[in-house]
């Protein structure tokens, strides 16, 4: 492994840690506010709150460095905009609700579905992406996975919490694709800056037109509250800027250590059982998926040589 392999590997484990950091934070955060789970808008507001400064802040960073933003300027943002959307909007209104709704291990393990759903159709969004069978056993082994985790006693069941993180997972690829045309020719900085600031602010007339509640900030929720902004903004920073220079199908391949942080977060914050036999074995399907649609890619990339 070059240098420069093990700096982006390095660099990428450092935003999965963060990301899986903030599954559990986010229920610590609900218990800091006084959140009730059942509330939606409280929900989004607490989660607008998180974007809406994340976003002011990394805005008025890129400005006072005069980082790159590709021109003409209008469309720039409107594409960033665009992606915020699906990247904050609804990926974060689909997740705090589910999240909500059941456990964050779980959260986490299902939100892979994003990476096999890139890794297997990659090749229908970029052009130096390959088709290939193993791709989709990848996609069949892995949607095992997400079965699995859902097996209990009564049978095969998906609650609505479910569902909404499969939708999130959704997001999670558009975003993904149309973040990676936007940092081609514009500062990650900016990426994350304008889609976080626009999302928050959506999410807040959202909350506030559902008759929300503005959290109430004490020593404990502001440290909880500064810790999710402080991951929020190092994350999808480090993300823009590693996606900048390399293949999104590499990088998803290391999306699968996300639930790993989560699962050991979610154990030592929370208290969490992370050793269920359905967590365990979809674990296993899920990483098998993803690596089986990588190798693929490996082979292609050989010949190609």
């Amino acid at each position: 492994m070059t240098k420069n392999n093990i700096k982006v590997t390095s660099l990428s484990l450092l935003v999965m840690a963060l990301w899986g950091s903030l599954f559990p934070m986010i229920k610590i955060g609900y218990a800091a506010f006084g959140i009730n789970s059942g509330s939606i808008p409280d929900i989004i507001m607490f989660a607008s709150a998180r974007f809406i400064f994340s976003g002011a802040v990394v805005c008025i960073f890129s400005y006072l460095r005069k980082e790159k933003l590709e021109t003409p300027y209008k469309k720039s943002v409107f594409n960033i905009c665009v992606m915020g959307i699906f990247s904050i909007i609804l990926h974060y209104a689909f997740t705090y609700i589910g999240l909500s709704m059941t456990d964050s291990s779980k959260t986490a393990l299902m939100k892979q579905l994003a990476s096999l759903i890139y890794v297997c159709f990659a090749f229908l969004f970029f052009k130096e992406e390959k088709f290939s069978i193993l791709k989709i056993f990848g996609a069949v082994i892995g949607f095992c996975g997400i079965v699995a985790i859902n097996y209990n006693s009564d049978g095969i069941t998906f609650s609505l919490g479910d569902f909404l993180i499969i939708g999130a997972s959704v997001c999670t690829v558009i975003a993904n694709i149309i973040g990676k045309k936007s940092v081609e020719k514009s500062s990650p900085f900016w990426v994350t800056g304008i889609s976080q600031l626009t999302g928050g602010i959506v999410l807040f007339a959202a909350a506030v037109g559902m008759g929300a509640r503005i959290p109430n900030f004490t020593l404990k929720s502001t440290a909880v509250f500064a810790y999710i902004c402080v991951a929020s903004v190092a994350a999808y920073t480090l993300w823009y800027l590693i996606l900048k220079n390399n293949s999104l199908s590499k990088l998803f391949i290391i999306k699968f250590a996300e639930p790993l942080f989560a699962c050991i977060f979610g154990a030592v914050l929370l208290k969490e059982n992370i050793l269920k036999i359905e967590y365990l074995i979809a674990f296993a399907l899920i990483s098998g998926g993803i690596m089986l649609g990588n190798r693929s890619e490996e082979k292609n990339e050989s010949k190609d040589i």
